[in-house]
């Protein structure tokens, strides 16, 4: 008769001399294995008498239990044993010591600007349209009434294609496009990068922002576009903002204007970013020329417009006081880092 309590003391003595997960394994198949010493134990039913097998298969069972039980056992102490063992090998972490500063990224100062003039405006009913940064010369300049050998060229000296066509110098540049796509009546405004010749210095660059906006449709007039301004500027700024209206020589308004506002860091009171006029120049505007509808497909006797062109630059310059222009292209990180989204 085989004697299960010797197998079972016998696993027992080898199960404590097993040091690893891979003699363990040697010893699941020594005993629990295809050919295990307990799974020929249960081939021997057969030659059990029939009075004898229902103890012999129950001390059979109880002994491959707690083999197995064993073995379960001593694989969760190498599990625990490997993880203690490697917190140990671990350099240690002082969790006191204050971490470093993670610095956020934030949106360009020209980037949160214009955001925001674009909620405003599509607020008011503008659409928001794409402008080309590549224009033919006609759209550039004829379809805003600037003919070639007109002077105001010489404003705008322009980087021009091998192809004969321009790096636009103004957002104007899209106007004859849009009114031709929409007709009237239409209110948009169109965004965009703008490049010219400068020569760079605190307040020029050859590079940079734009947006323009025109309304057009019947019994539009200058009392609108001060509307529309002055809202628009109100809202960028926070505050009640006043505006007034100079003359100015644009060829593409009849009149034209030079925009104005009340320096909004002192009130109007004067100070030195107003040079004490209480003042700021922002942008040309003025009432859409007519030869310029005309070009646009619009007849000027029935449709009158205004259109404006504000430069981003210059009132991203405005809002986060930033007083180099060249900052705004130059990936300075501290300069640049002030402005946040509001």
């Amino acid at each position: 008769m085989v004697d299960i309590q010797k197998i079972l003391i016998e696993a027992q003595e080898q199960l404590k001399n097993i040091n690893s997960s891979e003699e363990l394994s040697s010893f699941y198949q020594l005993y629990l294995g295809k050919s295990g010493k307990v799974t020929d134990l249960m081939k021997l039913m057969k030659e059990i008498p029939n009075e004898e097998k229902k103890n012999f298969g129950l001390a059979v069972n109880n002994l491959k239990q707690s083999i197995s039980t064993a073995i379960e056992e001593k694989e969760k102490y190498f599990i625990k044993k490997k993880i203690e063992d490697s917190i140990n090998n671990t350099k240690q972490v002082d969790l006191t010591i204050p971490s470093c500063k993670k610095l956020k990224g934030s949106l360009h100062p020209i980037t949160i600007v214009q955001q925001k003039v674009i909620d405003i405006f599509l607020s008011m009913g503008f659409t928001v349209e794409d402008g080309n940064e590549i224009e033919t010369e006609y759209n550039n300049f004829e379809a805003v009434n600037v003919p070639k050998n007109h002077p105001a060229r010489d404003m705008q000296d322009t980087f021009y294609l091998d192809n004969g066509q321009v790096l636009k110098t103004h957002t104007s540049a899209a106007q004859n496009r849009i009114m031709k796509k929409y007709g009237a009546p239409l209110k948009a405004i169109f965004p965009g990068r703008c490049f010219r010749n400068e020569e760079l210095d605190a307040s020029h660059e050859n590079t940079f922002f734009q947006i323009e906006g025109m309304m057009i449709d019947k019994n539009v007039s200058i009392s609108n576009l001060i509307y529309f301004m002055k809202k628009m500027l109100t809202q960028v700024f926070g505050k009640e903002i006043d505006v007034r209206l100079r003359p100015g020589f644009f060829p593409f308004v009849e009149p034209g204007f030079e925009l104005d506002i009340s320096c909004p860091y002192c009130n109007g009171k004067g100070c030195r970013v107003c040079k004490h006029g209480g003042w700021i120049e922002l942008c040309p505007c003025g009432m859409i020329h007519p030869n310029v509808l005309k070009m646009g497909g619009i007849d000027p006797d029935e449709y009158q417009g205004f259109a404006f062109g504000l430069g981003f630059s210059r009132l991203a310059m405005m809002t986060y006081d930033i007083t180099e222009i060249r900052l705004l292209n130059s990936g300075n990180i501290t300069a640049l880092s002030q402005a946040k989204v509001k």
